[in-house]
């Protein structure tokens, strides 16, 4: 695996995990905003989509924040349906993923800018990885919170790892991702 295979396996995962605390939503939670007046759902995958839409539309040939992205409204209450939702999200995925697919190893110590700041590729990789992996992470806690006693574990089930161990299958994102695609 080449290290470009092993960053879209990883956003891959990332992806799988949100599809899968989504799936386990009905429509009018994706807009239900979190504790504390924080972001719904719906905000979040707004604001993942725009990021990554914007980050790798032309990705070694433009500057990572076009000026066409409305950043602020990214963060405005929406209220959508799953469709709506899937569909938004979809658009920041494929520029990502299209990004990735022509992408080789060699090209990892070259230089793109965000926001007129010159960024090493794999830099730019890395920092767009941990970003969308803790918007994600907001999205199955409060998906989590939302399913409360109905929730259904998406990694390791509470009491379930010394099964685990025995058998562990989610060690590389691949397998992860294909566990999470099973489940929904």
């Amino acid at each position: 695996m080449t290290i470009v295979e092993s960053i879209r396996a990883e956003y891959l995962r990332y992806k799988a995990l949100a599809e899968s605390a989504i799936a386990q939503l009905d429509d009018a939670q994706l807009s239900v905003d979190g504790e504390s007046g924080s972001n719904s759902i719906a905000v979040i995958c707004w604001h993942v989509a725009g990021n990554l839409k914007s980050r790798f539309t032309d990705f070694l040939t433009a500057d990572g924040e076009k000026p066409w992205r409305r950043r602020e409204e990214e963060f405005q209450p929406r209220r959508v349906t799953r469709n709506e939702l899937l569909e938004k999200w979809e658009s920041g995925w494929a520029p990502l993923l299209d990004a990735l697919a022509t992408l080789t190893d060699a090209q990892l110590q070259g230089m793109v800018t965000i926001r007129r700041q010159p960024l090493v590729v794999h830099e730019a990789l890395h920092r767009s990885l941990g970003h969308t992996a803790y918007h994600v992470g907001q999205i199955v806690y409060l998906a989590k919170s939302l399913r409360g006693d109905a929730w259904k574990s998406l990694s390791i089930p509470p009491g379930g790892s010394d099964a685990y161990n025995r058998d562990p299958t989610k060690e590389h994102a691949a397998g992860h991702t294909a566990a999470l695609k099973d489940r929904r």
